[in-house]
């Protein structure tokens, strides 16, 4: 097969994997493993792991490590030191070490199967070590799980290995060196890392905003992406010139950019070449596994698999629980993390190119692996009855806890219920506490909750998801129900439970813009806020109250655009800047000024049904300059300029039918 061949296959091939996993709401990684393990030489062999494959799919690592390297900040590790060099630290530390320990107990005990050194054990464990960002973070976001106690420990734990595999990624190829030149070859892959870090942290930061801000000037989105590209590939570069990994350059680069005022914009322009060239790194190892010897040693596969898995969700279960989270808190934290990660298959790789990897354990390492992956949103999906099952005070800690929020709302009767009491909620409760009204306000964050209630606030600590949480804190009885968060997830969750238990109690609904607006409506909300929206005409009444239009007329405005679902607000008009694929999907304006000869001409909008393609026109306006009121009786003409509202496929064929005639 030629490159253009084998480019299309791959790319075939990935999409297909895609849409399947989208299709099973699996994360999209597991698609890119399969189809790899499909395409692959011990399969249908239509693709064969060449070099030039191999590079493309280092690349992929590479931009993996450049994203960790941009997350990477001070801040972010102070708020969660706890968590992250508490129990992070100690899981990556203890797995390791008992890791090590089992892997040269095997290889003593069974000396023609497991014969390796304390060098490979030590990169095999390395690689237990990590777990899944990617799978774990997207069922936690989905179940809404990030600001739970368990998603903290996840999250911190997660944080502490992604910053875990860049001492690993020196390490490792230096384990591969001869025996007698080993200790040589780690002080000097430590002395040249240092140096390289050191140099580049120093000053740096300093130039790299000199030149991204040099860069940024000359105002072309072209340059300030390849600018990006060579800075990342540079780096990596000049990391693995030293003898290093391309990686650890790339993070650097990461981390260079991370505390400059272009950390946000370089995450959306780097973001595609990520995606791709990662799926494309998990195809080349899909690649290398071949089915057929994982099923002649399907005994040993599953073993590789049931034992990590259940190890690492039994070490961390015990630590956590040693840094005094509750049982079910912590075995769920172990459930989650029990898995294999995307990092273990680059510092298996790592190893691979190494030789430190056994041939004949190659492809069983790899198979338990991906199946540790694919089964883990089963293991999440069933995690709370695991719970439930075997940690004996679980349920009753759950009862204590619905029992606390019913006894301070027992006595509560047509009180508002406050989802969330972040800075919003306690705007809201301070005013309804001003009206004498009474509220009861749930939220997930122990330490607010704590400080709240000692202040002598109605808060406590429960999820609005969870229908048991509502119905205690008096859903049936409450006179409305106030969502405060930015989470439209977790927001029709709570709006699913109220239509279906109380649907007499009204529900508002605060989100950051008209995106979902009708969607939130048809969940049951009774008002949705959009902030965005709501900015606008705050900002539009005082402009309207300090140019003089009287303050009757202007609350008026403002509460007419409120009656009318903020119509004259909703959509803009666009530039270059906010054609991102996300607005291809939001309702956008748009102009379009009828040629001289328009085949419309002289009929009216009524006859165009645009109404069925989901657009509406805002006004019409004469080649004179004079606006005409709008309703399905407007005769159009030529000339006319009609400015649409709509979504932008929407409004393609709204043009196509008015240009061209009804």
């Amino acid at each position: 097969m030629n490159g253009l061949e084998i480019t299309l296959l791959y790319l075939l091939a990935a999409v297909l994997g895609v849409v399947v996993c989208r299709l099973l709401k699996l994360p999209p990684m597991l698609g890119y493993l399969a189809v790899g393990v499909l395409i692959g030489p011990n399969t249908l062999a239509l693709a064969q792991n060449g070099e030039g494959v191999q590079h493309l799919g280092e690349f992929g690592v590479v931009f993996l490590m450049f994203v960790i390297g941009l997350e990477f900040n001070l801040p972010k590790l102070q708020a969660m030191r706890k968590h992250v060099f508490g129990l992070g630290l100690l899981q990556v530390v203890c797995t390791m070490g008992l890791g090590m320990l089992a892997t040269l107990g095997l290889a003593a005990l069974f000396p023609r199967v497991w014969a390796m050194g304390w060098q490979t054990a030590l990169a095999l464990s390395s690689a237990l070590a990590m777990s899944s960002t990617a799978i774990v973070v997207k069922l936690m976001v989905e179940r809404i799980e990030l600001e739970s106690e368990h998603g903290k420990r996840v999250m911190g734990t997660l944080l502490f290995q992604d910053l875990a595999v860049v001492p690993l990624l020196v390490l490792i190829p230096a384990l591969g060196a001869a025996s007698e030149h080993l200790m040589q070859a780690l002080v000097l892959a430590g002395i040249k890392a240092a140096v390289i870090v050191g140099v580049l942290l120093v000053g740096g930061q300093h130039v790299m905003r000199r030149w991204l801000t040099v860069v940024a000037r000359r105002k072309s989105e072209e340059l300030f992406v390849l600018n990006l590209l060579l800075i990342t590939l540079g780096l990596a570069w000049l990391t693995e010139l030293a003898g290093l990994s391309l990686a650890l350059g790339a993070f650097i680069a990461g981390m260079l950019i991370s505390e400059t005022e272009y950390k946000h914009q370089v995450e959306t322009d780097i973001r595609p070449f990520h995606d791709v060239l990662l799926g494309l790194f998990f195809i080349t190892i899909g690649m290398l596994l071949d089915w057929r010897l994982v099923l002649e040693r399907w005994h040993l596969v599953l073993l590789l698999m049931v034992v990590p898995v259940v190890f690492k969700a039994v070490l961390i279960t015990v630590l956590a629980r040693a840094l005094s989270a509750s049982s079910g808190v912590a075995l769920r934290t172990g459930l989650y993390l029990a898995q294999a990660g995307e990092f273990g298959f680059v510092l298996l790789t790592l190893a691979q190119k190494s030789n430190l990897v056994p041939a004949a354990l190659l492809n069983p390492i790899l198979a338990s692996m991906v199946l540790s992956m694919l089964a883990t949103p089963f293991i999440v999906m069933f995690s709370n009855r695991i719970v439930m099952k075997l940690v004996a005070n679980e349920w009753l800690q759950q009862s204590l806890q619905m029992t606390s929020i019913a006894r301070k709302s027992i006595n509560a009767n047509q009180h508002v219920i406050i989802c969330g009491y972040g800075r919003c909620g306690q705007n809201l409760a301070r005013m309804l506490e001003r009206e004498s009204i009474p509220y009861m306000a749930l939220d997930l964050d122990p330490d607010r909750v704590r400080q709240a209630a000692a202040a002598g606030d109605s808060v406590v600590f429960g999820d609005c998801g969870r229908l048991q949480a509502l119905m205690a804190a008096g859903l049936a009885r409450a006179s409305a129900v106030v969502v405060t968060y930015l989470d439209e997830a977790a927001a029709l969750k709570v709006l699913g439970h109220a239509r279906a238990h109380a649907p007499q109690v009204p529900v508002i609904v605060r989100t950051q813009d008209d995106h979902n607006l009708e969607k939130l409506q048809a969940a049951g909300a009774t008002e949705v806020v959009p902030e965005a929206l709501e900015g606008s005409l705050m900002l539009a009444s005082h402009a309207l109250a300090l140019v003089g239009v009287p303050m009757r007329r202007v609350i008026r405005i403002v509460q007419d655009q409120r009656d009318a679902r903020y119509n004259l607000l909703r959509g803009f008009f666009h530039g270059a800047d906010d054609n991102s694929v996300d607005e291809l999907e939001y309702e956008r304006l748009a102009t379009l000024t009828l040629p001289l000869a328009a085949r419309a001409a002289g009929q009216t909008l009524a006859e165009f049904a645009l109404h069925a393609l989901a657009v509406r026109v805002v006004s019409v306006r004469r080649g004179n300059g004079k606006s005409v009121p709008v309703d399905d009786a407007t005769v159009v003409e030529s000339g006319d300029t009609l400015v649409l509202s709509g979504r932008a496929e929407a409004l393609a064929l709204a043009e196509q039918k008015l240009l061209r005639g009804s």
